[in-house]
């Protein structure tokens, strides 16, 4: 099963212990090959909508900033309850602010 995992912005803790620890899970996790994708996000996005065969885009930012994405990650686990071990384990490492768990669905 493929997951992907967002995260919100974290401004709490940016030092060389997180960005260790942070790297140490990305390695760990592509050396067993459950990492997929992993990235950044830009904190602006485009919205492009259809209504009656009309299309519109709108440039963003759409929530509060501390609601917006700021990255991602597409594992492939077993079940749900090892991507959310997974979100967990995250959220230990970079501290407080909120994980997103959505499965992917594949042909």
């Amino acid at each position: 099963m493929r997951y992907l995992m967002t995260t919100t912005i974290n401004e709490t803790r940016q030092d060389e212990q997180l960005f260790t620890e942070m790297a140490k899970f990305v390695e760990e996790l592509t050396a067993a090959g459950i990492l997929l994708a992993t990235g950044g996000l830009a904190p602006r996005a485009t919205l492009v909508s259809s209504e009656d065969g009309r299309i519109t885009v709108t440039d963003g930012p759409f929530a509060e900033a501390k609601e917006v994405a700021a990255g991602f990650a597409l594992v492939e686990v077993a079940s749900k309850e090892e991507a959310l071990e997974l979100a967990r384990r995250f959220r230990r490492i970079v501290g407080d602010g909120d994980s997103v768990i959505q499965e992917v669905f594949t042909p």
